[in-house]
């Protein structure tokens, strides 16, 4: 049984859109909390955002008998209470269970004092979400906030687009620890499964992991030398090829002796299937990084860049330069957001392996579909190409797309234009959108898997809108405040 929420209200509790919240307080939570009782008291936009959320329960399951499960409206106020703050779930779990203001949110009356939330129903629940309907319901708050503004969409929504990086919560790479990272998860997995099974085969796992750690570190502290004598630069990088060599054999060692102990289990039919493909896909890390490790230190080989896995845990992960200053490189995935006129989040796109280029003529479209009265966006200079001049053109009325290099006359005459300056000036505010994203959770996904990072983008992406809109709502009320005295 899971319900949206408890309409009925109980003895002490307050309804939702009467609890009263700081208007003076310049945090982020009672930003958050005025959108939520904004979009809560609105009859109309609280039904369509219940009618999406009803969608994660499985069909066939009576929402009505069984055992009860978190209201959808909590799961959604602990989900944006996280990203808004940049909170662990740790925090979050602290915050449902002592914050007065937030347990109101939550339903709950002053006398409850006994109802509490475990951290992990508060992980496994705000985890059923998908991007998709957070996507979904985001466009039904930025229609909330056009409708609060007493603006319509169908006077025309401009945008600015532009993209940057959220980092996978991982460590700087480099093959020799990504070696390590695997075969301690291979041992430690298959000594686990033997100690449940009672067998004593690796009892001695520390003991094996001591040694491969006591090789990893030897190989690390090896430094080339700097002399000018031949001899001696020859005799340093033959020390350093023999330390890697002994590393990687020792390794190699080791996943010969898990292989048989694997097969054992499988053939006597027991243990945990999952457990042992997991095993078998850290034991593909490991042998790949020993290929790797020997092109590169004894044949001297170059490895290709599309070849390098940067997380052996989130092998999402990619190795992205663009130039910033301080950061030589940054370890994640590109994020593209499109922000309109009002401030609003109107479309987000995480890009696997794309390029800014690559993706400006999709992105748009997809705006287009959501917001058919699109009509103007400006970008910047890494989403040109001549095709996409062209295509965006008959998607757009008002096209800012600077191009790259010497610019032809006709180019340079659209681009000294009178609305293309004033365009570009008014881009810069997107970096203010996305330092703001930045700040309030999308610095590192702490979410593990693809659709973890995607669903981690898309809560940061509506908990900022609903930010505004609250944000919006305090700042009317403080001038009414203002008024009356």
């Amino acid at each position: 049984m899971r319900k949206i929420m408890e309409m009925q209200l109980k003895f002490g509790q307050v309804d939702i859109s009467k609890i009263e919240i700081d208007l003076r307080s310049r945090d982020e939570i009672p930003k958050l909390l005025l959108g939520l009782q904004f979009i809560y008291g609105n009859r109309e936009i609280r039904n369509k955002i219940f009618d999406i959320l009803k969608e994660i329960v499985p069909k066939g399951i009576d929402l009505r008998n069984g055992r009860p499960g978190m209201d959808l409206w909590k799961i959604l106020v602990l989900g944006t209470l996280r990203l808004i703050c940049n909170w662990d779930y740790d925090k979050v779990h602290d915050a449902a269970n002592n914050h007065k203001t937030i347990r109101e949110f939550l339903g709950h009356s002053i006398f409850e004092f006994h109802q509490r939330y475990s951290l992990q129903a508060i992980k496994d629940n705000v985890a059923l979400m998908t991007p998709e309907l957070f996507d979904r319901i985001n466009q039904v708050v930025i229609q909330a906030g056009y409708k609060f503004m007493r603006k319509s969409a169908e006077e025309g929504i401009s945008g600015r687009c532009d993209s940057f990086v959220v980092e996978t919560d991982v460590h700087f790479p480099t093959d020799i620890n990504l070696l390590l990272d695997a075969m301690r998860k291979v041992i430690e997995l298959t000594a686990g499964e033997f100690n449940d099974l009672g067998l004593s085969e690796w009892r001695q796992s520390r003991h094996h992991l001591g040694k491969i750690k006591k090789l990893f570190n030897r190989v690390r502290r090896l430094k080339r030398s700097s002399s000018k004598d031949k001899h001696k630069k020859a005799e340093r990088e033959q020390l350093i090829i023999d330390a890697h060599v002994a590393y990687i054999e020792l390794c190699e060692d080791y996943l010969q002796r898990v292989m048989p102990s694997i097969g054992i289990i499988r053939d006597m039919g027991i243990g945990n299937v999952a457990k042992i493909m997991v095993i078998e896909r850290f034991m593909g890390h490991a042998e790949r990084q020993i290929d790797q490790i020997r092109k590169r230190v004894v044949a001297g080989e170059e490895i290709p860049h599309d070849e390098k896995v940067f997380s052996i845990f989130e092998e999402h992960t990619e190795w992205i330069c663009k130039g910033k200053a301080g950061m030589p490189q940054e370890l994640g995935l590109r994020v593209c957001v499109i922000q309109d006129q009002y401030g609003f989040i109107l479309h987000h796109r995480v890009m696997e392996k794309e390029t800014d280029d690559k993706i400006a003529v999709e992105v748009i479209r997809d705006v287009k579909r959501k917001i058919p009265t699109f009509f103007r966006c400006s970008f910047d200079k890494g989403f040109h190409s001549p095709k996409n001049q062209e295509d965006l053109s008959e998607l757009l009325d008002h096209v800012v797309l600077p191009r790259k290099g010497r610019l032809c006359e006709k180019a340079k005459e659209i681009e000294q234009s009178e609305e293309f300056v004033r365009a570009r000036r008014k881009h810069a505010a997107v970096e203010s959108a996305i330092n703001a994203l930045e700040n309030h959770g999308l610095d590192r996904c702490l979410d593990h898997g693809i659709f973890g990072f995607k669903r981690y983008v898309a809560l940061a992406v509506l908990a900022r809108n609903i930010q505004i809109l609250g944000e919006m709502i305090q700042k009317k009320e403080l001038r009414r405040l203002k008024k009356a005295a």
